[in-house]
């Protein structure tokens, strides 16, 4: 009786569409990922019963408790602040501006920093709080 030899080959394991799905989760993430840019100022924010929080891109400026004022990660002079919320507003014209202030900074510079905002052309301003109920 003659024995059949059955011709087996080695099974390989087709990777590609695997790798195609990695790449367009991939493009997936970075597209639908939000950047947010920090003011580069640590603060304490005062809590406020009505904070919501903003998700859509935003031009940041922080005040410290020492009156500093920092946008884009440096810190900055009042004469500065409108000509760089400009800028930031020519990059990002559906962005608003938010001030982050410290609570124990004086509202004098606040009230500063938001005239020199609306003065470079933005009418929507807000202050950012913590919620105290999270």
């Amino acid at each position: 009786m003659a024995k059949r030899h059955a011709h087996t080959e080695d099974a390989e394991i087709n990777i590609t569409p695997m790798l195609d799905i990695v790449f367009i989760m991939l493009i997936f993430f970075i597209v639908t990922t939000s950047f947010t840019k920090e003011t580069g100022a640590s603060i304490v924010k005062p809590e406020a019963e009505q904070a919501i929080s903003l998700r859509n891109g935003t031009i940041l400026i922080g005040i410290k408790s020492n009156d500093d004022i920092w946008m884009s990660k440096r810190l900055i002079e009042l004469r500065e602040v409108r000509s760089m919320v400009e800028q930031a507003k020519a990059e990002n014209p559906k962005g608003s501006v938010v001030i982050v202030a410290d609570k124990d900074s004086r509202i004098g510079t606040i009230t500063l920093v938001m005239d020199q905002v609306k003065m470079a052309g933005v009418q929507g301003i807000a202050i950012s709080a913590d919620n105290p109920s999270g």
